[in-house]
């Protein structure tokens, strides 16, 4: 639904997805706080909720909810806002922090991390890895998770997941290698045709030159991975940590010990993986059988 006010038009939700509430983590207090400060600054100009959203372009009950810190509010929400209310940038200022909160914190502190990375290494045994998933792929995987998730769930762990793939596309780029189970590559996630398409965004993240990714076949008798997926990530200053994710927890790995155990499964891993020039050739070999 939207609004005209001189001539432009404005959709009257300036907000996520209906009723997508903040997560019960720290991100929930940074919508608060916003929320507040949007209220400050709205009493300060002496407008009442239904004048200002009025004013903005949106309605009065989304107004009350964004102040109340019930609902996560778009990044025109706050810019609108900005300007109607003279805050000279410091409620645009906000966009960056809202949303990095849209999304969980496991995935948020993951995120960073992968941000931060200079180089980063893979092992995935039962799907594809989340830096490699399409849209489709990955609302599927978070469609079939038990207990079910809601529908505003699964669009803020898709969202979030993709926004993890910028990665892909940061200057100075990363070294990103990836070892998935031939598996992977067969078992049709959402369908033949999600699967199709995952293939073929594969064959093209392949073709980067900072991406490497190889197939574990599964006729390889000799495998150092079978204690499980795993995730190595080094920074510039020469540290580096490992993650490691679970049924029901995940952890980061950072003592020395422990990731020169890591390290050590994830060379002979690649070692013993289809090198990536066989691997993108077996992956057009699958796309053509599915």
């Amino acid at each position: 639904m939207s609004t005209s006010d001189g001539g432009k038009d404005y959709t009257t939700d300036g907000a996520d997805e209906p009723d997508w509430e903040p997560a019960d983590d720290d991100s929930g207090a940074v919508i608060a706080a916003v929320g507040r400060q949007i209220k400050l600054w709205r009493e300060a100009a002496g407008l009442s909720q239904p004048e200002f959203g009025a004013t903005i372009g949106y309605g009065e009950d989304l107004v009350y909810k964004v102040e109340a810190g019930k609902r996560i509010p778009r990044p025109e929400f706050l810019d609108r806002a900005d300007k109607v209310l003279g805050a000279a940038g410091k409620l645009a200022a906000m966009k960056k922090d809202v949303a990095e909160a849209r999304y969980p914190k496991k995935v948020r502190d993951l995120a960073r991390l992968e941000a931060d990375a200079v180089e980063l290494g893979v092992y995935g045994n039962h799907n594809m890895h989340g830096l490699l998933q399409t849209e489709e792929y990955a609302r599927a995987l978070f469609e079939m998770r038990r207990p079910a998730y809601t529908a505003d769930e699964i669009e803020r762990y898709v969202a979030a997941r993709m926004r993890r793939q910028e990665i892909l596309q940061r200057h100075p780029f990363a070294m990103l290698t990836f070892v998935q189970e031939e598996v992977t590559l067969r078992r049709p996630i959402g369908g033949r045709m999600v699967l199709y398409r995952q293939l073929e965004h594969l064959l093209e993240l392949g073709k980067l030159r900072h991406v490497e990714i190889q197939v574990m076949p599964t006729q390889c008798e000799e495998h150092a991975g079978m204690g499980g997926e795993l995730q190595l990530l080094k920074f510039n200053d020469g540290t580096a940590v490992g993650h490691w994710e679970s049924q029901l927890s995940s952890r980061l790995i950072s003592n020395p010990k422990d990731l020169r155990i890591l390290e050590l499964r994830y060379g002979i891993i690649r070692a013993q993986a289809l090198t990536p020039r066989e691997s993108l050739a077996f992956i057009e070999k699958v796309l053509g059988e599915t």
